[in-house]
């Protein structure tokens, strides 16, 4: 257990102390004052203790066997210490967990995805084509178009707010969380009123992720006679006569009677209780994270009153992949439109796309005092999406990676690394440590759509010409990974640390500690969190955001398409100390 980090002025206090006992005429006066100080000391510990205990480091939440059709219940297991990782070149020192310091604690939130899922802009209805057994079997590039649970985006959100405030400081450190930074896709299909409910869940208050008719819901959830598709999970009680959805008949889901109505009610949503900034995402700034807004005839879709359910017979796999390729998807929406699988939902004008301009804005439309949410007047003048934000010893930098020409990886144009290199240089003369924030991985930043765009390893290149970057903090692969940046010659280099999302299992967030260890080098201290909702789901209890968040992770855990995929990473992507070199004097 790592000394609590005392401040100077508690130094001082405690100095003045000794200094009165000792002329004290009551002998006991030694004693009482080093009472007081063996509780303090205490006190810290245990507020430490309390705040690992609320994480990973104490127990992780494990799928269990899995029962017919493959579903799995979620069980508690035992807790994953850090692993102390040394792969740049730096070794721990003895002594240094006394020696270890504070600097920085922060919590990071990653790929939300809070979905209007009754827009009628969804494409749900290619999800089916990576099923096992579709067509010239699955690709991997259709499955995220549907979730079973994606109508409680916003709920397991809300429950990793309450959850992040409850532990409120660093599990090892024991600093205060000094700001939430949320890494990009907290929107999932940049619609007004997804960005809406992103913003107002993190900062509080009454929310409703409802949208269309608000006396009922509309989408492919729903048993709406005539546009029953079995591809579909359906939650409610099926009717006598209706033949069970392939969820329940194929992969063994429950009922959860009532469960639309539930995710469509208001909720007051708690807030982070510290600032939080945010960066941009493809699906923030891309339909379906993939085309750009400004394509003829989405808006209007989005607004409008026809939802596809079911996919026509004329429109074949092949069209869709082609047009994920080109962008040009009109065609197809004219097809998919017009056809017996679409049916005429309520219209919601609050469902527009929104420009990358558009969605900074909305950030400074906020109950909470930091305006902007790390976007800056800057930002609104010129359009662009990124910015400094400093935090006692630390600069964040928040980069825009969503190449708007479209395509869901990422890159950066040339005058965000023109203004990131002279960042970097001011950062170093500032003596400041620099804590790179992105929604793409290094290794995602692969789109040169449009042309002339950096990529992620000139990003790389440029970061590790910077000795003051120790680290990169980032999402976008839904997977917990953690990777050292070297230098190509000697020692040195940064750590990216990318944290799994909220919509997919096991639906996680990290929070990251900076510590001094006062021989000239730094620990950087990742650690996983789970949301507060319950590990064992009641269908019977529906009553609150923790309960909606539980249902929406066993759901999660158990859709078909990610039971094979291991977004939960290995021993050394998750709990974690990462040596680095101290750059700075002090």
């Amino acid at each position: 257990m790592p000394m609590p980090d005392l401040s100077r002025r508690q130094l001082l206090r405690s100095a003045g102390a000794a200094a009165l006992a000792a002329t004290a005429a009551a002998s006991g006066a030694v004693s009482s004052a080093a009472t007081a100080a063996s509780s303090a000391a205490s006190s810290a510990g245990s507020a430490v203790a309390a705040a690992a205990r609320r994480t990973t480091l104490a127990g992780v939440i494990r799928k269990a066997a899995p029962g017919p059709g493959g579903y799995t219940t979620l069980v508690a297991g035992p807790g994953e210490k850090h692993v102390v990782r040394t792969d740049l070149g730096v070794k721990p020192k003895k002594g240094r967990v006394k020696r270890r310091r504070g600097v920085l604690a922060f919590a990071q939130l990653s790929d939300v995805h809070v979905t209007d899922a009754q827009s009628p802009l969804r494409v749900e209805w290619v999800d089916r084509w990576d099923d096992e057994d579709a067509e010239n079997g699955p690709t991997g590039l259709l499955s995220s178009s549907y979730r079973p649970h994606e109508m409680l985006a916003a709920h397991i959100a809300d429950s990793m707010v309450r959850e992040i405030n409850a532990i409120g400081k660093g599990p090892v450190t024991g600093k205060p969380l000094a700001l939430a930074v949320q890494t990009g896709d907290n929107s999932d299909n940049a619609q007004l009123n997804e960005i809406r409910w992103n913003i107002d869940v993190l900062d509080g208050g009454e929310v409703r992720i409802d949208s269309g008719d608000l006396e009922k819901w509309e989408g492919v959830a729903d048993l709406e006679p005539g546009f029953y598709d079995i591809h579909y999970y359906h939650p409610d009680p099926l009717p006598e006569g209706v033949e069970p959805d392939r969820p329940r008949a194929k992969y063994g889901f429950p009922a959860f009677p009532g469960l639309l109505d539930a995710a469509r009610r208001p909720f007051t949503a708690e807030g982070l209780k510290m600032p939080w900034i945010s960066v941009f995402g493809n699906h923030d700034g891309l339909v379906q994270g993939n085309f750009p807004t400004a394509i003829e005839g989405l808006s209007a879709v989005a607004t409008g009153s026809t939802k596809v359910i079911s996919p026509p017979a004329e429109v074949s796999k092949g069209e869709v992949l082609l047009a994920l390729a080109t962008g040009r998807v009109t065609e197809i929406l004219q097809k998919v439109m017009s056809s017996p699988g679409a049916r005429t939902v309520t219209s919601d004008p609050d469902r527009r796309l929104l420009s990358r301009a558009e969605v900074v804005a909305e950030h400074f439309t906020t109950k909470t005092w930091l305006k902007g949410h790390g976007f800056t007047q800057q930002n609104l003048a010129d359009g662009t999406a990124y910015y400094t934000l400093d935090r006692g010893r630390i600069r964040f930098v928040g980069l825009d990676t969503v190449n708007l020409a479209g395509g869901s990886n990422g890159s950066i144009d040339q005058a965000q690394h023109a203004w990131l290199k002279s960042t970097l240089k001011q950062a170093k003369k500032d003596n400041k440590l620099v804590v790179v924030c992105s929604h793409h991985t290094s290794t995602s930043m692969d789109n040169n759509a449009g042309g002339n765009r950096v990529l992620g390893d000139e990003v790389v290149t440029t970061l590790l010409a910077h000795p003051n970057v120790v680290a990169w903090v980032n999402g976008h692969t839904h997977t917990n990974n953690v990777w050292a940046r070297k230098k190509p010659q000697g020692k040195g280099g940064f750590w990216e640390i990318n944290t799994a999302s909220h919509i997919d299992w096991p639906q996680q967030s990290r929070l990251i500690e900076i510590a001094n260890n006062k021989d000239r080098t730094l620990s950087i201290f990742a650690t996983m969190v789970d949301h507060g909702g319950p590990v064992a789901p009641d269908a019977a209890d529906l009553d609150d955001t923790h309960a909606l968040a539980s249902i929406g992770r066993e759901l999660a855990a158990n859709d078909w398409h990610e039971r094979a995929v291991g977004r939960t990473g290995t021993r050394q992507d998750r709990n974690v100390e990462l040596l680095i070199a101290n750059p700075l004097r002090w």
